[in-house]
Order: structure tokens, then sequence, then C-alpha cells
């Protein structure tokens, strides 16, 4: 069996922790990136608003205020889909350099787990054979399920993306569609 080595604890602990200052520094850009979006849409909403009510307050008649405020919701529509896909863009980049780092530790896990299991099995005792293969077959089994696992999460995720993208784009489809049609009734 390996004996305890402190510098190797050592050494495996400063570069845990190098690891969770990345995680969080990725979190927090992630962060920022929101809050930055938040502050500039709510500062463009709230100028936007007075405007808005300034141009409905100019109607001379019901005809015109109703012209005025559909001329209004186009926009408006435009400016929640690019909120959207840019807060989807933010989610998703920060989602990614996330995954992105703990994948990374998770390989090295899987390799220092696979040399600490390979040294140990190299100092098994004589006659040990089939439990040596045994723990062999069962180690690579579980590296086999865990890539399986993570190829099919990447997979779920694409989907997923592929999806929210689809629906995006049938929404401001339907919702153009509906605008053009209230347009060409006023």
């Amino acid at each position: 069996m390996n004996n305890f080595n402190a510098d190797q604890f050592v050494s495996a602990q400063k570069a845990n922790l190098q690891a969770a200052a990345g995680l969080s520094q990725t979190a927090f850009a992630g962060l920022e990136r929101l809050v930055e979006l938040n502050m500039a849409a709510g500062k463009a909403a709230v100028g936007e608003s007075f405007t808005n009510a300034q141009a409905l307050f100019a109607s001379k008649n019901p005809q015109e205020f109703l012209a005025a405020q559909a001329a209004l919701v186009q926009p408006a529509f435009e400016k929640s889909v690019s909120y959207s896909r840019h807060l989807y863009d933010i989610a998703a980049s920060t989602g990614a350099d996330l995954s992105k780092a703990v994948e990374e530790k998770a390989a090295e896990g899987q390799a220092a787990v696979k040399n600490l299991v390979e040294a140990n099995l190299k100092n098994a005792p004589a006659g040990s054979d089939a439990a040596v293969a045994a723990i062999k077959t069962a180690f690579e089994a579980g590296q086999t399920a865990a890539e399986t696992l993570k190829k099919v999460a990447k997979q779920a995720a694409d989907t997923a993306e592929a999806n929210f993208k689809a629906v995006s784009a049938q929404a401001e489809t339907a919702v153009k569609s509906t605008i053009a049609k209230a347009k060409a009734k006023a």
C-alpha cells in the first residue's frame, strides 16, 4: 500500500483551492454581466416609458392614440427578445465556463484515482490475480459509465438549447405576425 504523502496532500489541497477560486471568479463575472444587463435595461426602460407616455398624450383623438399605442408594441417586443437573448448568452457562457472547469477537475481526479488504484494493485499479494482483474474491470466499468453519463448530459443540454432557440424563433415570428395584423387593422 502507498504511504500517506503529506506533500501530495498539501499540493492537492492548494490545487483544489485555486480551482474553487477560479470557479467563484467565473460565477461572479457572470453575475456582474447580469447586473450590467439589468441596469442598462432598467435605465432604458425608464427613459422609454416617459418618451412613450409623451407620444400617447400627444394624441388628439382615439384613432391617433391607438395608432401610437400599436407603434410602441413592436419595439417593446424586439427589446424584450434582445434582452432574453443577452440573458441566455450570459447564462450559457457562464455555464459553459463552469462546466469546462469542473470537467477538467473531474478528469484530474479520475486520473489520480486511477493512478492510486494501479499503484495499490501493483503491490497486491501473489495469487490475487483474479481479484486484481476484477477490481480493474470494475474500475474501468465505472469510468465507462461516467463517460456515458457525461455524454448523455451534454446531449440533453444541447437538445435543450436547440429547443429554446426554436421556441424563441417561433414566438418571435408569431408576435411579429400578430403585430402586423394589428397594424393592418389600425
